[in-house]
């Protein structure tokens, strides 16, 4: 394919179809002209006269030229292709979306889909594809002529949530897209983007015939290739976990890196790729040189997915990179999902529907937690960890590199697996944190979501895991995390303990946490715990004697269980001299059963889920209580669950939606700004003049200060904006610190006024800085803080809050969260601060308008959710009064934006 010096990279992409395959977006070029002749000449008639509002059948030369050749800016077109059946490496078109130009800012529009895949959604796709090409070259509005009969891409239109205007005139219905992405228009992207990765995970985890391509591909150099010999390893240890426990699944082999298969009624060998059946899902082992050509052979096998257990891709080098890159876009244009490299597989354990497709020698017990993991050795260890616990799984998929499939995929399809009720999940990278946040927040709202992070700041990326840099401060994840709504782990030890809770016990209604210990040191040391993890003991807690009988245990196990006495029971039994029995940990276990209430022990001897903890529910259900082997670990693993229980039942708030914003002639003034060049790659920073026009359009209105030089232009600027005035330097750190003479208030009259300038430009000259001077009106009296906005590489539009001063700023006491935000994330950022105190009337203070400074707050979150440009903003101060906040400067900077980790279409990872 030969790129055009214009060819936009950027619209290139993978995406997911509504069944579940996969499929690649790209901009048209001249050499798909043959290819764009055959995808008309398969069309149907019917399809053809919807498109050209005539019988079609072929396209002339001109046409043909017309059409794939196109300048990406007034005339672009998108292809949705895929391998040919007969000849892989040659593309066959599935679909078109194309725009032209009419006049500035629309352009006309028209839609073209195979038949073979028409029903698929690959026409929303399109127009999502197309509508974000378009914004980007400055077209805000579609127009398109469609016949009345054309139901199926009137829909496109109507269904798609972006604003739609339809009229018919002659016959035709010409129908008008606003291409603003709109609430309604990014909820129909979610939707339909959870739908299809949902059914792509779907895909692979209900697979039941499993290819296995080992080492020893028909190739000269197949066994001598670097890694040959690991991968043999791996694909014996599938064969032997294969025998050991087949689950469901039926394992074909093609060649295997043993001489003769073990005898086993589910392991089939296969000689040559020509005997190859049809399979659900492959499993490949091989050295990374030889999996391309392995996924390209793979053409009309049906398999769904590909899981790579072999290393040797992008953690080597750009060599590597390259290879994995092949690998996705063979494995993508086949329709297929890649599971890796270096997977540990996938093992799931639905009764009926069990699938092996892993490393592992033994199957996890059968349970209700989702387990995702990325490398293989995690995935050991919490295997270990399960199985020692007796803790079961729905399913567990290890992504190693997730090249393509990630914890995001699994949460999308846990959302509506019935199997799954608590999603687990051990990353040891965030490769889009953006879309993270969204999905774990929406599956969250449902099922309860456990997160741990290798590194306390998220930050670490090992090698082979595509990560971009990040700017964000270390706590950034866990504000992410929060707003997520997850419950984040400290560790994996800790994510299996909250597991334990979350598997086996109801969501607490509450905090109140009642305590049963055996002796009044241990009921002690319980409570500092509780209260450390945000559980307020009740007064229902008591402690057994050690002579205690089972009288005395049955009458204090009825009082911690009595109605209202709690929300939360802790029982933790330490026998000093007496030797363990079973009396205390079964009245509870039945006690726990019989009321629904959450209960965590630590008993010597117990731990993990042990029958000595299960009862019989009213429902006939079997409850178990689990078991830790320290009391701190059971009420840390409560504390983190009750906090879940709270997010659960507060109102998560809708997305902010400030009156009079301006979106576009936002747009318009950005793309004046980079367009007149000059642009550094860390932003251009904008004059007072455009930057106030900026804001504007999100109804944020700085106060307006003159640049002075002189006292008669200080007193000339202040008769002008009215006394009393404030005098600042406009040195960026200075404007801010009174204590070192930069900053002079409430300024009455002309003689404190030059006073000021003198000395204020003496100051100036002494530190070696420009003598520039602001005057401005004073603002009513008020707490001064600071609103900021930075668009960062990984995490996206990252906005921040914090009361001003230099106290504030050397404790880092600043929150911070990524747009979009909603009401309720806008109030919480706000009172997550140490200092927020100081808004609420701290010490006999005036209550500030916090309702002002919230919508300043919310503005901003909207403005750097919408411009990707807006490198950074920073409002500071912000005087928040008793009545309004006033904005006394604002500091805003561009730059040429690169695409967002979630972009306003849908995609898989490149």
């Amino acid at each position: 394919m030969n790129e055009t010096p214009a060819y936009p990279v950027a619209w290139e992409a993978d995406v997911v179809l509504r069944d579940g395959t996969t499929t690649h977006v790209r901009p048209i070029v001249p050499d798909d002209a043959d290819a764009l002749q055959r995808f008309q000449m398969h069309q149907s008639e019917r399809s053809s006269y919807y498109r050209f509002f005539a019988p079609v059948r072929s396209l002339t030369d001109r046409e043909l030229e017309k059409f794939t050749n196109v300048d990406h800016t007034d005339r672009a077109a998108l292809v949705a292709v895929r391998p040919g059946p007969d000849e892989p490496s040659v593309e066959d078109i599935i679909g078109v979306a194309r725009y032209d130009v009419v006049e500035p800012g629309l352009a006309e529009v028209a839609f073209n889909v195979a038949d073979s895949v028409q029903g698929m959604g690959l026409g929303s796709v399109l127009l999502e594809h197309l509508a974000a090409a378009a914004r980007e070259r400055g077209v805000r509005r579609f127009t398109a002529d469609v016949l009345p009969q054309n139901g199926t891409m009137l829909a496109v239109f109507r269904d798609a949530g972006y604003g739609v205007r339809q009229q018919i005139d002659d016959g035709v219905v010409t129908v008008s897209v606003d291409l603003d992405p709109t609430e309604r228009s990014r909820e129909v992207m979610a939707d339909r983007e959870h739908r299809a990765e949902a059914r792509s995970m779907q895909a692979l985890l209900s697979a039941r015939r499993v290819l296995l391509v080992g080492p020893g591909l028909p190739q000269d150099d197949g066994g001598d290739a670097p890694g040959a010999q690991s991968a043999a390893l791996l694909a014996q240890r599938v064969i032997d976990a294969a025998v050991a426990d087949p689950g469901d699944t039926e394992l074909f082999v093609l060649d295997a890196p043993c001489a003769v298969l073990p005898d086993a009624p589910a392991l089939h060998a296969v000689a040559t790729w020509d005997d190859v059946p049809p399979v659900d899902l492959v499993l490949l082992s091989l050295p990374a040189v030889h999996a391309v050509a392995a996924v390209r052979r793979l053409a009309g096998t049906g398999a769904r997915g590909v899981v790579v257990l072999s290393a040797g891709f992008a953690e080597t080098g750009p060599g590597g990179l390259e290879r994995q890159r092949e690998l996705l876009r063979a494995a993508h244009g086949l329709g297929m999902r890649v599971v890796g490299p270096a997977s540990y597989g996938i093992v799931t354990t639905v009764p009926g529907a069990r699938l092996r497709a892993s490393l592992a020698d033994r199957a996890p017990a059968p349970g209700v937690v989702g387990l995702f993991c990325q490398s293989s050795p995690a995935a050991v260890t919490l295997a270990a960890t399960l199985e020692r616990r007796g803790l079961g799984v729905s399913a567990l998929v290890s992504a190693g590199h997730r090249a393509d499939v990630s914890g995001n995929d699994l949460m999308q399809y846990w959302l509506t697996d019935p199997a799954t009720q608590v999603a687990c999940l051990y990353l040891e990278s965030i490769g889009n944190p953006r879309k993270f946040t969204r999905v774990a927040r929406r599956l969250a709202a449902e099922k309860p979501v456990v997160v741990v992070v290798a590194g306390r700041s998220g930050q670490v990326v090992p090698p082979g895991h595509a990560v971009r840099a990040t700017s964000a401060p270390r706590a950034m994840l866990d504000a992410m995390l929060r707003q997520a709504g997850v419950i984040r782990a400290e560790n994996t030890h800790q994510l299996i303990d909250i597991a334990q809770v979350l598997a086996h016990q109801p969501l607490p209604r509450g905090g109140r946490v009642g305590i049963l210990a055996s002796s009044a040191a241990l009921a002690a040391l319980v409570a500092e715990a509780a209260a450390a993890n945000g559980l307020v003991v009740a007064a229902s807690s008591d402690f057994l004697a050690p002579e205690r009988s089972a009288d005395d245990v049955r009458r204090s196990v009825e009082a911690l269980y009595a109605d209202d006495a709690c929300d939360v029971v802790v029982v933790v039994d330490v026998p000093v001299v007496m030797p363990r029995g079973d009396v205390v940990a079964r009245t509870v276990a039945q006690a726990a059963a019989r009321t629904g209430r959450t209960t965590v022990v630590s008993v010597v001897g117990l731990h993990g889920l042990p029958d000595e903890l299960a009862a019989t529910a009213p429902d006939g259900s079997t409850v178990r209580v689990p078991a830790y082997s320290t009391p701190e670990d059971a009420v840390a693993a409560l504390g983190k669950v009750v906090g879940y229980a709270r997010w659960r039942e507060q109102d998560h708030g809708a997305p902010v939606r400030p009156s009079g914003v301006d979106r576009t002639r936002a747009r318009r003034i950005v793309e004046q700004v980079l367009a007149s060049g000059g642009t550094p790659d860390d932003g251009a920073l904008l004059d007072d003049a455009t930057a106030a026009e900026l804001l504007g359009c999100y109804g944020l209105h700085p106060w307006r200060a003159a640049s002075v030089r002189t006292a008669d232009e200080a007193v000339a600027a202040a008769q002008e904006l009215g006394w009393p005035v404030a005098l600042k330097t406009a040195d960026q750190v200075l404007r801010h610190r009174t204590d070192l003479g930069g900053v002079r208030l409430d300024l009455g009259d002309a003689d404190e006024l030059r006073d000021a300038v003198e000395r204020m430009t003496a100051v100036a000259v002494a530190t070696g800085i420009e003598p520039v001077l602001e005057v401005q009106s004073m603002a009513p009296a008020g707490v001064a803080v600071v609103v900021r906005s930075v668009e960062d590489p990984l995490f996206g539009p990252v906005v921040s809050f914090g009361l001003a001063g230099d106290a504030v700023d050397l404790l880092g006491d600043v929150a911070s969260a990524v747009a979009p935000l909603t009401d309720v994330d806008v109030r919480d950022l706000v009172r997550a601060v140490r200092a927020a105190p100081r808004l609420f009337g701290y010490q006999g203070a005036p209550l500030a308008d916090v309702d002002a400074v919230e919508d300043v707050v919310a503005r901003v979150a909207v403005m750097a959710d919408d411009l990707p440009e807006l490198a950074s903003l920073e409002l500071y101060p912000v005087v928040v009064a008793e009545r309004g906040a006033s904005t006394l400067h604002a500091a805003v900077r561009v730059r040429r934006a690169t695409e967002r980790r979630d972009p306003l279409r849908r995609v898989l990872p490149a």
